[in-house]
C-alpha cells in the first residue's frame, strides 16, 4: 500500500515514517507539509491512503481532505495529535470523506512498537476495505407487506456524519418512528457524534444501550466497536459476530438483523461511503418488501456504498441527500410507494 503523509511537524512525520516502517507491505509515497501542497501532491501521484493532519497553516486537514476527495479521491485516514479535543474538525473531515481518525503516535528514541499499533490496526482495516471483493447475492425472497411500527434504520460511512445531519434535518417533528443509525466510526468517537448530531435532531440522539426498546422519538447510534443488531422483535443490543467483518459496526449485519426480526415495516437508507457494507442486506430487505433508498453520486462524498445498492437493484429509489429525509417522513405517515420498482 502507498501511502500519502500529509504533517506540518517534521517530528511527527517521522513518527508516522518509523510507525509505517514497521509492515513492510505499507511504502511512503510521498510527504506534505500542509493542506495546498498535499492536493497538489495528490492530483499528481494519487496514493492508497493519505494520512491527513488537522491543524496545518493556509489551508487546513478538513478543507484538504474536501478538495483531495474532489479531484483525486483515495482513502484518507486523519491522524492528528489529541484527536478527542478536535472531534468538531474530526467529522467535519469524515463529512468530507475522511474514513477514520487516530492520534498521532508518539515514539520515543527506543524501539517503542506499541505506540504505533493502533494506527497500524486502522490501515490494515482500509487495506481491507479498499481491496473488498463484490460477494454474491443472496436469494431472492417474496414480496409481503409486514404488519406493525415503523423503523427507520440507516448506514453511513465516509461521509456520513454531514450526511446524517442533513438527513435528520429533513426528517419531520413528528416522525412516528424510531431511528437507528450505522455509522462506520471508531467507538471513541461515537459519544461524540451523537452529542454532534443533537444539534440536527428535535429528538433525542445517543448511544444504543444493550436490550434498549426502540421507540418514536428516539434516534440511537451504534457505539461499541461490536455489531448493533436487533437480538428479538423488541430489543436492540450488540454482538461480536461476524467477528470477520471488515467493518466495525456493520452496515450489512445491522439491516439484517431489521430484516429477520423487526415485525413492521423498514424503511432503510444507505448512504455516503466507501466499499460495499450494506448493499447485500437492503437488497433483501427490498426482496422482502421493505422500502429502500440509496443517496445518488451527486451528493455522496463518496459513491461507494449506495453505489453499490444501486446496482444490485438493491434500493427503490437513488435519491439526492436533501430528498431522502421528507420523503422517509412522508412514508412512514402513510404515503404509498409501488414495491418491487
Amino acid at each position: 500500500m502507498r501511502i500519502g503523509i500529509v504533517n506540518d511537524s517534521l517530528i511527527a512525520t517521522e513518527a508516522l515514517r518509523r510507525s509505517l516502517a514497521l509492515k513492510p507491505a505499507l511504502k511512503v509515497a510521498w510527504t506534505a507539509a500542509n493542506g495546498a501542497q498535499a492536493i497538489e501532491l495528490a492530483k499528481q501521484d494519487t496514493p492508497d491512503l493519505v494520512l491527513m493532519d488537522l491543524i496545518m497553516p493556509g489551508i487546513d486537514g478538513v478543507e484538504a481532505t474536501r478538495q483531495i476527495m474532489a479531484g483525486s479521491p483515495c482513502a484518507i485516514l486523519v491522524v492528528t495529535a489529541s484527536i478527542g479535543a478536535q472531534s468538531g474538525r474530526v467529522f467535519e473531515a469524515m463529512g468530507h470523506g475522511a474514513l477514520d481518525a487516530v492520534d498521532t503516535p508518539e515514539l520515543g528514541l527506543g524501539e517503542d512498537r506499541d505506540a504505533a499499533q493502533l494506527l497500524l490496526r486502522k490501515i490494515e482495516t482500509i487495506a481491507k476495505l479498499i481491496g473488498d471483493k463484490s460477494p454474491k447475492l443472496p436469494p431472492a425472497r417474496s414480496i409481503r407487506k409486514k404488519p406493525g411500527a415503523p423503523l427507520v434504520a440507516i448506514g453511513a460511512s465516509s461521509g456520513g456524519p454531514a450526511a446524517l445531519a442533513k438527513l435528520l434535518t429533513g426528517l419531520p417533528a413528528d416522525l412516528d418512528a424510531p431511528v437507528l443509525i450505522v455509522q462506520h466510526i471508531d467507538h471513541q468517537f461515537a459519544p461524540g457524534m451523537a452529542d454532534w448530531l443533537q444539534q440536527y435532531s428535535p429528538w433525542a440522539v445517543r448511544i444504543a444501550r444493550e436490550g434498549e426498546h426502540p421507540e418514536p422519538g428516539m434516534v440511537l447510534i451504534a457505539g461499541t466497536a461490536d455489531h448493533l443488531v436487533f437480538k428479538s422483535s423488541e430489543r436492540v443490543g450488540y454482538t461480536a459476530d461476524p467477528v470477520a467483518a471488515v467493518h466495525r459496526p456493520s452496515v450489512d449485519v445491522f439491516f439484517d438483523s431489521c430484516n429477520r426480526h423487526w415485525r413492521g415495516d423498514v424503511y432503510a437508507a444507505l448512504l455516503t461511503g466507501m466499499g460495499r457494507d450494506g448493499a447485500l442486506a437492503m437488497k433483501a430487505l427490498r426482496d422482502k418488501g421493505h422500502y429502500t433508498v440509496a443517496q445518488d453520486a451527486a451528493t455522496s462524498a463518496v459513491y461507494g456504498m449506495p453505489k453499490a445498492a444501486a446496482d444490485l437493484g438493491a434500493a427503490v429509489e437513488v435519491l439526492p441527500l436533501e430528498k431522502i429525509g421528507p420523503r422517509l417522513g412522508r412514508l412512514v405517515a402513510g404515503e404509498t410507494w409501488r414495491k418491487g420498482g
